[in-house]
This record gives structure tokens, C-alpha cells and sequence, in this order.
């Protein structure tokens, strides 16, 4: 595994806020903090190199417009589980989604979650109870630059601090030091993948999740219906009649081709030579020939001709043709002579 020494600007982390124990006068609370106010650190070190996390009431600005500029919510899924779909397949559910933040004295808040069933009875039953964040934040500063989404998650991990539980792991983007090629790998990005970049697949992964959850339940739909037999017929059934189809419908093509051909044949607007060239174009595009026919100019000298515009037989009176009589002229040779020896031999 190489090294990827580049320079970039900040770095994506996963971490857990504590505070909120989803108890609000017995109902899910719709606020939730997502980082405490001022400098905080997770007890595993992170961010290593660094004192701490920052964030301030300036910088929440910054982080709150990002937000707004969005067009879509942001998503509070399942121990993070949209960032695994792509690698293990399993559907990521949503379990709320938020578009709102503000800024308090103690920290930056969620004001609108909007949590789904499912979730809500999760929390209630206590069987989550923290929030995880996954932020940006400049690698120089430690100063907090976008919150992209969150999840549900039971593992504190700053122990003591009331206002902060840290997740798992943490999912760099480009800084400016190295990155792990195996986290890109997970997002299926490039070793030189940018910032933007693994924005983008975030995105797309949550989109993904989306999509496999709505899939999964109409899977799961299908499974509890009893097909109506009145509805539906026997697949040999309906492939012999697929057969039966396609071979009226080429012959119905057939006799309109030359319902086409035929007539421009006899008025000269086609060649016997163009013949096959036409009925190929017809199985193509029937219009096409049609249109072309349409525009063809009869050719007037062989219209009404005894041959319909065909060779005439060159065959002379003796039953010899014209090349054969010209042989026997330059060898001397009795055209009768040369009819009996000919007939004699076929």
C-alpha cells in the first residue's frame, strides 16, 4: 500500500453528541444538538495533531449556510449504515431527516428533525439513544466547516463530558498529510480522489440507500400477495403467442413491401437490379421506402415495354446466342455443328 502524500484542506469525522438522550417530557424531541459550543475532543485522540474540534458562533454561520444551500434534507440514518451500503448491500433506511440548524450558546442544533416511525419507536424503546454527526473541519484549525448528516448510535465515546459520545470511526477526505486508499475504496473513489469527490459519493450512497429501502419493502409486499391466476397465463403460453405475433406481423410487412415494389417495377420507377436493395430497406424503415418511391420518376422507355425493363433473350433463331455465334464466326465453325455438339454434351 502506497502512501498518497497530497495537500488538502479538511477532513470528514464521524462522532457522537451525548446530550440529547432523546427524553423530552416523554415525547422524541424535534431539536437535537449536533456539536457542543467551543473546543471538544473525542477520548480515542481524534483529531489527532490537534487540540480539539472548534466551533463558534461565527463559524456555525458558515456551517448553517452550507446547509441552507442545499436543496435536499440531510439524513439521520442507522449506525451510519449509509456509508456501508455500497460494501456490505444492506439497505440503509432513513431514520430523519433535518434542514434547519441554529446556533445556541451551547452548541449547533437541528430544530426540524422529522423522525419516521420506525425511529421514533427505536428511541422511545431506548434502543438508540445518541447522535452521531459526520462534519468537516479544516485540519489546520480543527474549526468545524459542514455537518453532511447523522446517525443513530449507542456508543459514547468521550467519557465524563455530558455534551459529547463519539462513533466509531472516523471517514477522512483529502488532507494534508495521507489517506487511507481502503476508505476510498469504500466509496469507490480513486487514490487521488478530491474533497468535492467524496462529497459527491456520500450523496450518491444516501440516494443509493434510498432506493434499496423503497426496493426491500416492495419486495417484501410482493411476497405476502397471492397471485389471481384469471390474470395471468402460462409463460409457454404467452411465448408461443409472442411467436405467433411476430411472424403475422413480419408477413403483414412482407405483403406491404410488395404491395411497393411491384407496381414500380412495372412503371419503371425501380430497376430489377434495385429489387432486393428495395425490399431490404423496407424491412428497415417501411416509410423510408415509401417515401422513396414516392419521388422515384418512372423511367417512360421501359414502361409498357414487352419485357418490363428485363434483358431481352438474345437467343437467335437457331437457338444459339449471340456470344456463341460470334465464337463460331471467328472459328468458322457451322452454327448447326456447334447446336449438335452442344446438345449432345448437356
Amino acid at each position: 500500500m502506497r502512501s498518497m502524500k497530497r495537500k488538502f484542506t479538511r477532513k470528514t469525522e464521524i462522532i457522537g453528541v451525548a446530550p440529547c438522550l432523546f427524553e423530552l417530557n416523554g415525547r422524541v424531541p424535534t431539536e437535537i444538538k449536533l456539536t457542543p459550543a467551543g473546543e471538544f475532543k473525542a477520548r480515542d485522540g481524534r483529531p489527532h495533531g490537534l487540540s480539539g474540534w472548534r466551533i463558534n458562533q461565527s463559524g456555525a454561520r458558515a456551517v448553517i449556510a452550507k446547509s441552507q444551500a442545499r436543496q435536499d434534507h440531510s439524513l439521520i440514518d442507522y449506525d451510519h449504515q449509509t456509508l456501508y451500503t455500497r460494501e456490505n448491500g444492506q439497505p440503509a433506511p432513513a431514520a430523519a431527516w433535518f434542514k434547519n440548524l441554529e446556533w445556541r450558546a451551547d452548541g449547533l442544533y437541528a430544530t426540524d428533525v422529522e423522525w419516521t416511525d420506525a425511529a421514533k419507536a427505536a428511541i422511545e424503546a431506548k434502543e438508540y439513544r445518541y447522535i452521531s454527526p459526520v462534519l468537516t473541519y479544516d485540519k489546520r484549525t480543527g474549526d468545524v466547516t459542514d455537518i453532511l448528516m447523522a446517525a443513530l448510535v449507542n456508543y459514547p465515546a468521550i467519557d465524563g463530558l455530558t455534551d459529547l459520545a463519539a462513533a466509531k470511526f472516523a471517514l477522512p477526505t483529502p488532507d494534508e498529510d495521507t489517506m487511507t486508499p481502503e476508505l476510498l475504496k469504500l466509496l469507490g473513489l480513486p487514490e487521488d480522489a478530491t474533497e468535492a469527490a467524496v462529497l459527491a459519493a456520500i450523496t450518491q450512497m444516501k440516494e443509493a440507500a434510498g432506493q434499496i429501502a423503497t426496493l426491500s419493502a416492495q419486495v417484501e409486499s410482493l411476497k405476502t400477495q397471492t397471485p389471481d391466476p384469471a390474470k395471468y397465463v402460462p409463460i409457454d403460453a404467452m411465448a408461443a403467442l409472442q411467436t405467433q405475433v411476430a411472424a403475422l406481423s413480419t408477413q403483414l410487412n412482407e405483403d406491404r413491401i410488395g404491395k411497393l415494389i411491384e407496381p414500380a417495377l412495372a412503371d419503371g420507377r425501380l430497376l430489377p437490379a434495385q429489387e432486393q436493395w428495395a425490399r431490404d430497406l423496407g424491412k428497415k424503415d417501411i416509410a423510408a421506402l415509401s417515401t422513396y418511391l414516392g419521388t422515384a420518376q418512372p423511367i417512360a422507355a421501359l414502361n409498357g415495354t414487352q419485357t418490363a425493363g428485363k434483358a431481352p433473350d438474345d437467343t437467335g433463331a437457331n437457338g444459339l446466342t449471340n456470344d456463341e455465334l460470334a465464337v463460331c464466326k471467328a472459328m468458322g465453325v457451322d452454327p448447326d455443328e456447334f447446336k449438335k455438339t452442344k446438345e449432345a454434351h448437356e
